[in-house]
């Protein structure tokens, strides 16, 4: 719910001119403190759930999010997959109580730009989302293949049918080249200088082949006698 007013009963009147945030957070006493810090900077809706959230988050336009990993129901990292998945590249912070490296990752690798550690410092929370908001935060490069979207940062490929596809590095660096000049035919010696170092004109085809595998064959378009340019697949 938006500080200050109830799920059913929105506050009415015109909304402020501040950046938008949804912060989803199940623990009423974490919920209000952050409420009460950030509330001055941002204009915020928060929600309780996962489901909650996820509501929020697919049917209002947002300039960042922060989400609790550990939510009821349905989890942050649920949540974050069902936002990615509609193709929605607002930043994301999530927030965790999980040391574990693997807790992490899983975290990154589902969408988030960031993450946060619980007990965490409002100054860092503060600072983090000001970064993101600078355009510093991973999602902010988005590269469009047709109706496909590239975000270099997060390693992903977005599919307007299928949502997010997970990328190797490899896979990341040879798509970032390809995309960094979409009109550009690369050549296969182009490519092993820049992304495959001590490679040679088999390993682009290989990698080429696990892209188009993972997504489809139009997002990497051969080019006969030259080399691949950055496709438009539909």
């Amino acid at each position: 719910m938006r500080a200050g007013a109830t799920a059913d009963a929105p506050a009415s009147g015109p909304r402020s001119a501040k950046p938008r945030l949804l912060y989803v957070e199940d623990e009423p006493e974490t919920a209000a403190m952050v409420v009460e810090v950030l509330s001055d900077e941002y204009d915020i809706d928060h929600a309780a759930t996962g489901e909650e959230g996820r509501r929020l988050a697919l049917g209002r336009r947002y300039d960042v999010m922060v989400v609790d990993r550990r939510l009821p129901g349905m989890s942050g990292v649920d949540l974050l997959h069902a936002v990615r998945t509609a193709r929605i590249a607002t930043p994301v912070i999530m927030l965790t109580a999980l040391g574990a490296v693997d807790d992490r990752v899983s975290g990154l690798d589902a969408g988030a730009d960031d993450y946060l550690v619980k007990p965490f410092d409002f100054a860092e929370l503060r600072a983090r989302l000001r970064a993101l908001r600078r355009g510093r935060g991973p999602a902010a490069d988005r590269r469009e293949l047709g109706d496909w979207v590239f975000t270099p940062g997060t390693q992903a490929l977005y599919s307007p049918a299928t949502g997010r596809l997970a990328l190797t590095q490899a896979e990341t660096a040879l798509l970032e080249l390809l995309t960094s000049s979409p009109e550009h035919v690369f050549t296969r010696e182009e490519i092993v200088d820049a992304v495959f170092p001590g490679g040679s004109a088999a390993t682009v085809d290989t990698y080429v082949h696990y892209i188009r595998r993972k997504s489809t064959p139009e997002i990497i378009e051969t080019v006969r006698a030259r080399g691949y340019r950055a496709g438009a697949p539909r």
